[in-house]
This record gives structure tokens, C-alpha cells and sequence, in this order.
């Protein structure tokens, strides 16, 4: 006979859930051992990456951080590691992305928002990165790092007082941090008040005489206040202290750069060839198999020389392909690369040799960013014997004063020379004067070199004189503005672009009787074409060589004030200076021999 099973009580229902509650149990246990055994995992990893960073191997920390990351997801301090590799390696927007990563996974991990913010700093993401210091300080009140990078961050934004006050304010709580004295004194050099900030740097060293970036910075400072010998030795006390390879890198250029300004040429010009190591910041890696030039003969050999460092020095450096054409000899080939723009007044001024230009791209790979320069037309024929960055030729072509022509060494174009004087006879009589006043990249570090045009007036007022436009980019307003301030016409030379046309800039240039400018590359190309130039320079600078002009060029002067960036005690002396020029030409002219 059948027999009916009975139905299941809710005791037995209740049984059956006690059992799928233990089996649940035993699901999340294992996982819990799961887990700790990642972490453990994990953490041998990030524990290898950190010896790895030790050691200065950071692409092999970053690989073993990012295997830490994936042993287990949920490691905060992987992911940081594996953002400081990819921040050193110059992945900057995945170094970022990985540091809001940990942040999440560890929001109670101050030192994370140190880093996030330095890491949108360098994304010039400055308002997010200010923000990041400001919660590390409400974090953080007693260290010195969030007020340091708060003040400096304020400083590159343009608001020096805020910075100011914000440093000031940390070293009344903090008085022996020699990293907040270090960087109120950076405030101050680069407002232009590098004298004050003496007084904070040297009180930083006495806190801490073996931080080696004081004494750079302490350069820097010495630089700009045209105190070459002690900046000198301030930067030889930078690399006997620095440890970090990079830092030493920047210290040796910062040197080479003083040794040169100081017009010893010989080993200014060889020790600044430390730009083109490959660790050096600004490096850019040249797309070429021939190898580079050291000074081996060239004599009917082929010889690719590449503009370096902006328009400005390509003009400058240019200074030394009379020297290389003459070297590669008749039945050696010269092949200049220069920005676009120059292509067609160098191919006139250098008719034996072949000009064409680069093409500058960004690569990013497994070490970082990269700059990369192209120069397809110098392989087309296939690589040539050597390449050299015209700079580089300095070192053998320009070791003494003596060394420098002098002469121009640029031709314009004779038939717009011819155009231009036309166009300027037309508008009246009396010495023309072509003047620049300001770069055209300007922000709050670079502004302290240039003066304004408002600050023009001892200059445009002089009698018996014309004023020509050589400003390039946007500037009407400016113009417009020195015309109601001063009472004086600055003439444009319709349908020219001086950001454009350096051939036609060039030309224009070479009608003028003087041009006045600041260190740019209007100046640059007007001292090329052999114009005489007067260089009004908010300090001393480097390409005077040790002297009172750019020795690169037929004729110049240099004109700077007394103290850095008075502009004020400069402008009325340049103004007596213009019109004595403007008499003597007169004179001349009146007497036949203008």
C-alpha cells in the first residue's frame, strides 16, 4: 500500500534554513581568506615596488605596483604607489585618475591629497590642486607641506600676496621649516623681488644647510640680480649636496647657464650641453639614426643643424651656420631644420645649403611623455653623417668673445625691403623706430621681465622721431591705449602678420633706423638682419655674454635697470638716449651723409 509521506512541519522548513545560512557562512569565510590571502599577496608586491622606487627603478615599481592592484582591488596603498610611478613616468591623467582611486579606497590618508594636488598642478588644474592643499592643512594643521604648496601654488597663479601671507603665516607656526622660508623667498624672486627674498633663502640654509635645492633656488635668485659669482657658487653648493639625479641635472644647467652670462664661454658652452641628456626636463628625443656631432671633421660630409628652444634662440644660434656652411666645404652638403616659418628667410640667407622644417610630436609610453622632433626632409636621401643641435656648435666655433663676427647674417627679401621703404616714406619724414615691448606668452613668472606699454611714455614722446609696430600677436588695445596716454601714432604696416610672416617681419626690420625692444623674437630678428637693436632687459641676461650687448648680432646695446625691473628708472634714460639718436641722425642726414 502507498504510503503518504507526511507534509514538512515548519520545524523542518526551519532546518533546512539554518543549513543554507551555514553553507553562507562558510561562502563568506572562504572569501574573507580569499581576501586576507590577496592582501598578503598584494602586499609582497607593494613591498617589492617600494625597493624598487628605493633603488630608482620606478618603472619596475610601477609594474609591481600595478600587479599589487591587481592581486587585489581594494589595496589603497597599491594604487598609490602605482600613481607615484606613473606621475614619475609622466602619465599625469592616469596618475591622477589612480590617486582618486586610492583616495576612495582610503579617504583617511592625508599624504593622498598631497599628491592629488601636486599631480593637478602639473595638469595646470591649479584651482583643484589649491583645493587639495587647503583640505590637507584642515587635515593636517601642523605640517608644513599643505601650507608650502598652498603658498607656491598661489604664486604661479598670479596672487604673490595671498601666497605671501599664506607662507608667512605658516612659518609663524612653524618657524624651523626650512621649506616654508625657501619657497616665501621663491614667492618673492619671482614677483620680481629677488633682493627681499635673499634674506629667506639664507635664513632656510641655516635651518637646513644640506637641502640642496636652496642653494639652486639661492642661484636663481643671485642670477637675476646679475650677481653671477655668487650665484656661481650657490650652484656649486647645490650639486655637491643634491642626491637626485634630476635635480642635479638642473643644477648643472642652471650653472652652465651663469658661466656663459659670466663670459666664460669656453666651459659655459661645454658644460651646457647637459641639456641633451635624456633626463634632463626639457630633452627632446631627435627621430634620427645618424649619430650626433662632436666636433669631428666635416669636410665634404653632410651636416643636419636643428633650431633649438623657440624662435627667439633659433635666430640666435643661427649666429653659427656661417661657420658650419664654410666647414661642410663644396663638396659637403649643410641642411638646416628650423621652425616653418623661418624655411624661406634661411633658404635665401644660406643658398648652398637645404632648409626645411621639423615636426614636433608628443609620445606617450611606458617611461612617460616624450617630445619627438621629425625632420623628414633630411632623410629622404637617407641619414646624413652627423646632426647637431646648432647650440651644440658653439662649443667648437665660439669659445672666446673674439669668436663672434658681429655681422649680419640673415638676408630679407629685397624686393619687399624695397616695398616697405616705400610704405613708410609715404608717411613722413624723421628716424623710424620699430619697437616690441612684451612677449607674446605671458604669465605671472614671465610678466616680471617684460614692461608695459603704458610705462612707454619717455620713449614715444620723443621728438623728430617715428614709431613703428613690430609687436606681434593681439595688441590694439595696448596700441590704442599708449596713443590716449601719450599723444602718439604707433604705426601698423597693413596686411603684414608679425606672428606669422617672419619673412615679411624681417624685411620690415631692415627699413627701420632702430628698433627698441624687449628680448624677444622681434628683437631677433632684426639683430639677424643686421637692424640695430636695443635691448631693454629687466635684468642681466645670459646672452649678453658678460658685456653690454648681444654679441651675436652686428650691432646692439643693452639697457637694463639698476634695480630689477624698475622700469620706471629705465624708461626716461632709454628716452634720452632716443633723442640724442634721433639728433645725431638728423645732423647726419643734413649734412649728406644719412
Amino acid at each position: 500500500m502507498a504510503k503518504v509521506l507526511a507534509a514538512r512541519s515548519m520545524g523542518s522548513l526551519a532546518g533546512m534554513d539554518a543549513k543554507l545560512e551555514a553553507l553562507a557562512k562558510l561562502e563568506a569565510l572562504a572569501e574573507e581568506i580569499d581576501a586576507a590571502l590577496a592582501r598578503q599577496k598584494s602586499n609582497g608586491l607593494l613591498r617589492r615596488a617600494i625597493k624598487a622606487w628605493r633603488r630608482g627603478d620606478i618603472v619596475r615599481a610601477g609594474q609591481l605596483a600595478l600587479a599589487g592592484t591587481n592581486a587585489d582591488d581594494t589595496n589603497a596603498k597599491a594604487f598609490h604607489v602605482l600613481a607615484m610611478a606613473l606621475e614619475r613616468m609622466g602619465h599625469l591623467h592616469k596618475a591622477l585618475v589612480t590617486y582618486e582611486r586610492a583616495f576612495a579606497l582610503d579617504p583617511d590618508d592625508p599624504e593622498l591629497l598631497i599628491n592629488l594636488g601636486l599631480t593637478a598642478w602639473n595638469l595646470k588644474m591649479n584651482d583643484g590642486a589649491a583645493r587639495m592643499f587647503e583640505l590637507y592643512i584642515a587635515a593636517c594643521p601642523d605640517s608644513p607641506l599643505g601650507y608650502n604648496n598652498l603658498g607656491s601654488i598661489q604664486g604661479d597663479m598670479g596672487h604673490p600676496t595671498t601666497a605671501i601671507e599664506t607662507l608667512r603665516g605658516a612659518i609663524h607656526r612653524m618657524p624651523s621649516e626650512a621649506i616654508l622660508w625657501n619657497s616665501l623667498a621663491t614667492v618673492l624672486a619671482e614677483d620680481g623681488r629677488a633682493e627681499e627674498g635673499l634674506v629667506f633663502y639664507n635664513e632656510a640654509i641655516r635651518l637646513d644647510p644640506t637641502f640642496a635645492r636652496l642653494y639652486h633656488n639661492l642661484g636663481y635668485a643671485y642670477q637675476h640680480l646679475g650677481m653671477l659669482p655668487e650665484a656661481l657658487d650657490a650652484y656649486d653648493m647645490a650639486l655637491s649636496h643634491a642626491v637626485d639625479p634630476a635635480e642635479r641635472i638642473e643644477s648643472a644647467h642652471s650653472r652652465s647657464i651663469c658661466l656663459i652670462g659670466m663670459g666664460r664661454l669656453e666651459e659655459g658652452f661645454r658644460e651646457y650641453e647637459i641639456r641633451n641628456s635624456e633626463r634632463f626636463r626639457a630633452y627632446v628625443h631627435h627621430m634620427l639614426k645618424a649619430p650626433r656631432w662632436n666636433g669631428e671633421p666635416l669636410d665634404g660630409k653632410r651636416l643636419l643643424a636643428v633650431g633649438e628652444q623657440g624662435l627667439g634662440d633659433e635666430f640666435m644660434f643661427a649666429n653659427i651656420l656661417p661657420d658650419l656652411q664654410r666647414a661642410v666645404g663644396a663638396a659637403g652638403k649643410l641642411q638646416i631644420a628650423v621652425d616653418p616659418r623661418l624655411v624661406t628667410l634661411f633658404q635665401r640667407s644660406f643658398p648652398d645649403a637645404e632648409v626645411g622644417s621639423y615636426d614636433d610630436r608628443t609620445l606617450l609610453d611606458k617611461d612617460g611623455n616624450k617630445s619627438l622632433r621629425f625632420i623628414p626632409f633630411a632623410v629622404e636621401r637617407g641619414e646624413p653623417d652627423y646632426y647637431a643641435l646648432m647650440g651644440s656648435a658653439l662649443t667648437i666655433f665660439r669659445k672666446r668673445l673674439e669668436d663672434f663676427p658681429r655681422q649680419a647674417f640673415l638676408k630679407p627679401d629685397p624686393a619687399r625691403v624695397a616695398r616697405f621703404r616705400e610704405v613708410l616714406g609715404a608717411a613722413g619724414e624723421g628716424p623710424t623706430i620699430g619697437i616690441c615691448w612684451r612677449s607674446m606668452m605671458l604669465d605671472a613668472k614671465r610678466a616680471k621681465y617684460y614692461s608695459k606699454l603704458d610705462m612707454w611714455g619717455p620713449i614715444l614722446k620723443t621728438p623728430g622721431v617715428r614709431f613703428v609696430n613690430l609687436q606681434y600677436g593681439i595688441c590694439a588695445d595696448e596700441l590704442a591705449r599708449a596713443r590716449d596716454l601719450h599723444g602718439v601714432d604707433i604705426q601698423l604696416v597693413d596686411g603684414l602678420d608679425l606672428t606669422n610672416d617672419i619673412d615679411g617681419a624681417a624685411a620690415l626690420s631692415a627699413t627701420l633706423d632702430l628698433v627698441i625692444s624687449a628680448p624677444t623674437a622681434a628683437a631677433a630678428t632684426a639683430a639677424s638682419v643686421g637692424s640695430e637693436v636695443w635691448f631693454l632687459t629687466a635684468g642681466r641676461t645670459w646672452p649678453q655674454l658678460g658685456t653690454d650687448e648681444f654679441p651675436w648680432y652686428r650691432k646692439s646695446r643693452v639697457f637694463s635697470p639698476d634695480k630689477f625691473g624698475d622700469w620706471d628708472e629705465l624708461m626716461p634714460k632709454i628716452g634720452e638716449r632716443l633723442a640724442g639718436f634721433a639728433a645725431a641722425r638728423r645732423s647726419a642726414a643734413q649734412s649728406g651723409e644719412g
